[in-house]
């Protein structure tokens, strides 16, 4: 089923639920995927996974549908995912350097994380990077994300992005090489 079948259905007062089910089943994993690049913990991806889709379930009357609906729905992750963030450091009062050692943390103790010990320096590389950095690696990265895509998830300039890309790219370079 299509986007625009989906809004039908969602935006159908008798097929509400069943649509907005559809939708969750649809982008559910893609969602988690990229939240827990994120915020890495599981338990912490699936609560950030949720508030996206309650977000997604309040405001999808709103959608202008100016976007495809998984960008729209990317943004939201991506801001529920810096939320987070953002939220965690001023609770702790952690500087960002404490958070990405406890994120590392969290890599090394994860069982078989994402397979192999390239990957795992791989995501400690990662950590190292400002969030919005991490965000862009993640989605060219590992969604394939054109860069005008990008633009409409994180509401920055595709030369922007690509510049991000490019120093995160560098920054992770350095890392693994001093590794």
């Amino acid at each position: 089923m299509d986007d625009k079948e989906l809004l039908v259905k969602i935006r159908n007062p008798e097929s509400r639920n069943y649509g907005f089910n559809l939708l969750v089943r649809a982008y559910q994993q893609r969602v988690y995927g990229l939240v827990r690049k994120m915020v890495i913990d599981h338990d912490d991806a699936d609560d950030v996974t949720q508030e996206v889709f309650i977000k997604v379930h309040k405001s999808i009357d709103t959608f202008r549908e100016d976007a495809q609906l998984y960008t729209w729905i990317y943004r939201i992750a991506t801001n529920e995912s810096l939320t987070f963030l953002n939220k965690k450091r001023r609770r702790f009062f952690l500087p960002i350097e404490d958070i990405g050692n406890e994120l590392a943390a969290k890599v090394d103790a994860m069982p078989g994380a994402s397979g192999d010990e390239i990957q795992r320096k791989l995501q400690k590389a990662l950590l190292t990077l400002p969030d919005k950095q991490r965000l862009v690696f993640n989605l060219k990265y590992y969604e394939d994300m054109p860069y005008e895509q990008m633009s409409e998830v994180t509401g920055t300039s595709e030369g922007a992005l690509k510049a991000s890309y490019h120093h995160a790219v560098r920054k992770i370079e350095e890392f693994l090489k001093n590794d």
